[in-house]
């Protein structure tokens, strides 16, 4: 329109000129793409005891070089929020999570078709020495949405939680031991130590050995005692101790739900 203008003409308003583009399907991105795909959620799993879903993810760990980082790959047992596995490389590939999933199976006694693991898209997760080495293992595969973190929160959820202990490191990894010994430590600390609020305050060592069902029942008990010996302290009822006894991995969402979503949405 300016450049018309300036050589003394005038065609039609803007507001028509857009019109008339809009009717001939002229105001879309003109390049060559691919035509949107729909992404569905993962499907709904569902663990009642160790050793049956994990997931897994890389995080990266800073070093004295900048732009150079170390990768913590790590694999967590969603039932029991146990540290299966783990490894620090300098670099990511299929090869070495594929030698460490294998390594882990070996480990924990896992026969063919026990175990799905989840994971991102990343080109670690899909490679083919992945695929092939799950294959082979018979370990079944489900993998997060592209670009939606929320799929895989366990392994999101961990990595925050390691990084946010008060023992992380002020300063970047000098080396790769460094980076091991520091990450062993901390997952001796989370297996055996910690106590995990999602799984009812037990460590995750003690959820996955199945050695904590007796754990919840001593508590509520101790703690009725507690409200009966002094009744005027307790506005209602104590902690519910209630034992975890299944842990969901993108769980279903029912109609009604996904419906208020939507209208909060518009």
């Amino acid at each position: 329109m300016p450049r018309l203008a300036d050589q003394g003409r005038y065609v039609a308003s803007e507001s028509t000129l857009y019109r008339l583009l809009r009717q001939a399907g002229q105001l879309a991105h003109r390049r060559v793409e691919r035509a949107p795909q729909k992404r569905s959620k993962p499907r709904a799993l569902v663990a009642t005891q160790p050793d049956q879903i994990y997931c897994w993810d890389i995080t990266f760990l800073p070093t004295q070089v900048r732009g150079l980082y170390f990768y913590l790959y790590l694999f967590v047992d969603i039932f029991s929020r146990k540290v299966v596995g783990w490894q620090v490389f300098d670099g990511e590939s299929a090869e070495k999570a594929a030698a460490l999933l294998e390594d882990i199976c070996l480990r924990q006694g896992i026969s063919p078709n026990q175990v799905t693991v989840h994971s991102d898209n990343g080109g670690p997760m899909k490679g083919e020495a992945m695929l092939a080495t799950m294959q082979r293992l018979g370990v079944a595969h489900s993998r997060s949405r592209p670009a939606v973190s929320n799929d895989n929160p366990y392994a999101e959820s961990l990595f925050k939680t390691l990084k946010y202990r008060p023992q992380f490191p002020l300063k970047p990894f000098a080396d790769l031991l460094q980076a091991r010994r520091w990450v062993s430590e901390l997952v001796h600390w989370y297996n055996d130590m910690h106590r995990h609020s999602a799984i009812g305050f037990v460590t995750p060592a003690q959820r996955h050995d199945q050695t904590d069902e007796a754990i919840p029942n001593a508590r509520a008990v101790l703690y009725e005692k507690a409200r009966h010996k002094h009744p005027e302290r307790w506005s209602k009822q104590t902690r519910d101790w209630t034992f975890v006894n299944a842990v969901h991995l993108n769980p279903d969402i029912p109609q009604t739900k996904e419906a208020q979503a939507d209208q909060k949405v518009a």
